[in-house]
């Protein structure tokens, strides 16, 4: 019998230095996908990868085995042993993993309550599934549901009201910094959607914007004139951050793009005037140590938490409401699993029975001496009137179950019975072209481009949360060992 199972990490049960290692480009998601889906046990498939979660959401026969071979993969993209991944590791089985994916695409799970862009982020991916053939019923009208209860809680709440998100927020810490981000200088590493909110959140604001791409040059002098901006290359980079009051980083490389040495040199030619530098980027695109170069104030996602806790705090009325809906809508999904598992299980304990007295008359067939044809056929009637009437009540109440229970309790009766189900044929596929996306085409163009086995999701334990002297105050305001110093004033800007 297939079942639905989720595994992943988050931002809840692992820092940046997990998840970076497990975050999936666009090459190793499709690499995955493939490898995966050619497991035997493994049916459908669909990848998710932002900066705060890499997510599998597979559809197995087996999944004790299925988790253990998920995790062995992981494991080694990551270049970590098995057993140091399994405390950042969740697991999830059928409505319990269709509960997370619509948390998910509502927002409940986001670090910021409420975010837009995991939507989209999310949409992305199951649409990169269908691509790649990895999908199946299953996990199609999971996802299918999921984008649709998705827009409801966000039409029919106030959850996502101020569209904050982590590149918003990034704005919000550099107004905090300098008291007025107006004619400030910004470099923005990347033209991804990150990039492109936080550059629209700081021009908003006045700030004076350079692109700088290593990949997509034209996108970023697009970029520069939409925003009455300057472009430069990747080259260009220590140049521009020479002139630049803020850095923002966010970019889809896998490996670091400002290395310590190479920034503490840029800042000796700046004279160590404050720079602000934040990192949206999972992996990583600043190295870490440039935060002890003076002068330098590095953020990266885990360090927004405080401003994040302020945030979901003001929206927590408005998630409450978003649960509601939530399970409104997993009722329904439960009801189609169990529609899967109730008449597969009730055809295999008919056709069990019905054998069974087929099975005793057999065996009793020498033993009616002076039965007739009439009498033999009478004895057989009345076998399968009594299996009948046995099965008829439990028939009943099995077709009536309503509830996300009803795979437990198939799974009791099956085991009970001893019986060997296939489910394969309660859902028909429906063709790549055909799968109804209506539900997510509404969404806003900015939503459309890129972001219990082992254990249940948790939030971080103390020891691993983030020092306090790297975290936001409530107030936004920076700590004082890593606070900019305006009264130190700018040199004057040289190369």
């Amino acid at each position: 019998m297939n079942e639905l199972l989720a595994i992943g990490v988050s931002h809840k049960t692992a820092p940046v230095e997990v998840r970076e290692r497990l975050a999936l480009t666009e090459v190793r998601s499709n690499e995955l996908l493939r490898d995966l889906h050619g497991v035997p046990e493994i049916q459908e498939v669909v990848a998710l990868s932002t900066c705060n979660r890499t997510e599998l959401y597979l559809v197995v026969d087996d999944p004790v085995e299925a988790e253990t071979t998920v995790l062995g993969m992981l494991a080694r993209q990551a270049g970590i042993r098995p057993t140091a991944l399994v405390s950042s590791i969740y697991s999830l089985r059928n409505c319990d993993a269709a509960r997370h994916v619509y948390r998910v695409t509502s927002g409940l799970e986001s670090m910021i309550i409420g975010e837009d862009q995991i939507q989209g982020q999310v949409k992305r991916a199951y649409e990169a599934a269908l691509g790649r053939e990895t999908s199946g019923p299953m996990t199609d009208h999971l996802f299918r549901a999921a984008l649709a209860t998705g827009k409801r809680v966000r039409t029919e709440t106030a959850i996502s009201a101020g569209h904050l998100s982590l590149p918003s927020v990034s704005a919000m810490l550099a107004r905090e910094a300098f008291g007025d981000v107006d004619g400030r200088r910004v470099v923005v590493v990347g033209t991804g959607e990150s990039s492109q909110l936080a550059a629209r959140a700081l021009a908003d604001l006045g700030a004076r914007l350079v692109f700088v791409a290593a990949r997509h040059r034209e996108r970023a002098v697009s970029l520069a004139e939409e925003y009455d901006g300057e472009s430069a290359s990747f080259d260009e980079l220590p140049e521009a951050i020479v002139g630049a009051d803020v850095v923002v980083a966010a970019t889809s490389s896998p490996h670091m793009l400002i290395e310590a040495g190479a920034l503490a040199q840029v800042q000796s030619l700046r004279g160590h005037a404050p720079l602000l530098i934040i990192d949206l980027a999972v992996p990583r695109d600043v190295d870490p140590a440039c935060a002890e170069i003076d002068g330098v104030s590095l953020f990266d996602v885990d360090d927004l938490e405080a401003v994040v806790a302020r945030n979901r705090r003001g929206r927590q009325a408005e998630a409450l409401r978003a649960e509601g809906i939530i399970e409104q809508e997993i009722q329904s999904f439960a009801t189609w699993l169990g529609s899967l598992e109730v008449l597969p299980t009730l055809a295999a304990l008919r056709s069990s029975a019905n054998a069974i007295a087929e099975q005793v008359l057999a065996e009793n067939d020498g033993r009616w001496e002076t039965a007739s044809d009439r009498d033999l056929e009478r004895v057989r009637a009345i076998s399968r009137a009594i299996v009948n009437r046995l099965l008829h009540q439990p028939t009943l109440q099995m077709r009536e179950l309503r509830d996300d229970r009803v795979h437990a309790r198939m799974a009791l009766v099956r085991e009970l019975f001893g019986l060997s189900v296939d489910n394969a044929h309660a859902i028909e596929r429906a063709p790549a072209d055909a799968v109804d996306l209506s539900a997510i085409r509404e969404l806003p163009e900015r939503e459309l481009r890129p972001e219990r086995g082992l254990q249940a999701e948790r939030g971080l334990p103390p020891e691993r949360g983030l020092p306090p002297e790297r975290g936001l105050q409530p107030e936004l305001a920076l700590p004082p060992e890593r606070a900019l110093q305006p009264e130190r004033g700018l040199p004057e800007r040289r190369l």
